[in-house]
């Protein structure tokens, strides 16, 4: 294996074993392409980590504390005892890339800017174990690993991807903030302005009864303020795009602001306490707004044909179309004496909201609300106009 730069991205030379297309007509609309097979183990040593969520869990005790878990020694037993298993028994590894170049004859990947996103366990018990055995004057065992290979040139898929790999096949995130008691303090606040209902803080809370957390997490995280972003900006505005699809960075996003805001000595502390207290605040407001906006009897007589209706009744709207506009309102969010609001100003209609949202949708996603959450003009389109607005106000 070799890894050489072409056009200053550097690019990784990687064998495999068996190599096959899994594609499918979603892929494609998504500007992706997916692919699984195997390559021998010590193709999966040079291959690095950079994108992944989670490290290698013994390099990240530190050298002082380098301890194996059960899982480790499990990998390890399979390698030595069962290697002709290994590449059934062992989950594999799931890589990321940017463009991809397969030679068939050589059985050889170029990969541009590669990196192991779900795996790193894998390859850090692989690579131990095989130096443990070189050291020691012994052969590795000659083991294939199995592998997918998503190509996509998109930061967010591939950052989404790398998260959603790491938790939704372990526990779920969302279970290990309820356990950790992170969601209490939000529920509470919840319940305030909404008494009946109840947060869902375990994969196994599937009941209609509890309110879906990542998706109130979604809302809350588009009606957030420029004065209080906690993400890094391009100097214009906020990019909330994110809001739309990616259920758990949000979510991720709003335990590392719980962390923050309750550890006086974290580096965040004073934004992540004043952006956690804006969380609490808003919760009732973000779920009757995103309830409201969901089946808006506004759009009846736009004829955007992805709203689902029942006769001239607007049943559902989606979130596609829905995330800009929450996006927008953040415009509106006022810190008042009862705490954060969003409160539109008096000549401030939903109506021109829906205009120009269903304008966004028409000439700027083609008719595809799935484009149009997904379409940064789209949302800088509609903080255009609640923005104008908000600064009318500050000035009246």
């Amino acid at each position: 294996m070799s890894t050489r730069t072409l056009s200053a991205r550097p690019v990784t030379s990687v064998p495999f074993t068996t190599f096959r297309q899994i594609t499918c007509p979603e892929d494609l609309a998504n500007d992706r392409r997916v692919f699984t097979g195997r390559m021998p183990a010590a193709a999966v040593l040079a291959l690095p980590t950079d994108q992944n969520v989670r490290d290698y869990l013994v390099d990240a005790e530190g050298k002082q504390r380098r301890r194996w878990s059960d899982v480790h020694r499990a990998i390890k037993k399979t390698l030595l005892e069962y290697p002709d298993n290994f590449c059934v028994l062992n989950g594999g590894v799931v890589i990321v890339a940017r463009q991809y170049h397969v030679d068939d004859a050589k059985k050889s990947l170029l990969l541009t800017e590669p990196s192991i996103i779900n795996g790193a366990q894998t390859q850090g018990v692989i690579r131990d174990t095989f130096a443990e055995l070189v050291r020691s004057g012994e052969e590795p065992p000659a083991v294939n690993v199995t592998f997918e290979l998503i190509v996509a040139d998109d930061d967010e898929i591939i950052a989404e991807t790398s998260i959603a790999r790491n938790y939704q096949n372990d526990v779920k995130l969302v279970s290990i903030v309820g356990r950790l008691g992170q969601l209490d303090e939000l529920e509470e606040a919840l319940r305030k302005n909404e008494p009946t209902l109840s947060l869902r803080k375990s994969e196994t809370d599937l009941s209609d009864d509890y309110v879906s957390t990542e998706s109130l997490l979604q809302v809350i995280t588009a009606l957030v303020p420029e004065e209080i972003w906690y993400r890094p900006t391009d100097g214009v505005s906020p990019n909330k795009v994110f809001t739309y699809s990616q259920k758990a960075k949000c979510l991720k996003d709003f335990q590392a602001i719980y962390t923050g805001a309750h550890d006086p000595k974290d580096e965040n502390h004073d934004l992540y306490s004043k952006v956690y207290q804006f969380y609490l605040d808003i919760a009732g407001d973000a779920y009757r707004l995103y309830t409201k906006w969901k089946s808006h009897q506004g759009f009846a007589g736009t004829g955007l044909r992805s709203i689902e209706r029942e006769g001239r009744t607007v049943v559902e709207i989606p979130d596609g179309i829905v995330f800009p506009i929450l996006a927008s309102l953040s415009a509106f969010a006022m810190k008042t004496t009862k705490g954060w609001r969003i409160k539109p100003p008096k000549g401030f209609s939903d109506e021109e909201l829906i205009k120009a949202a269903k304008a966004a949708y028409m000439e700027m996603a083609g008719h595809n609300p799935q484009t149009m959450g997904k379409s940064r003009p789209c949302y800088s389109s509609l903080y255009q106009i609640t923005s104008i607005y908000r600064r009318l106000l500050d000035h009246a």
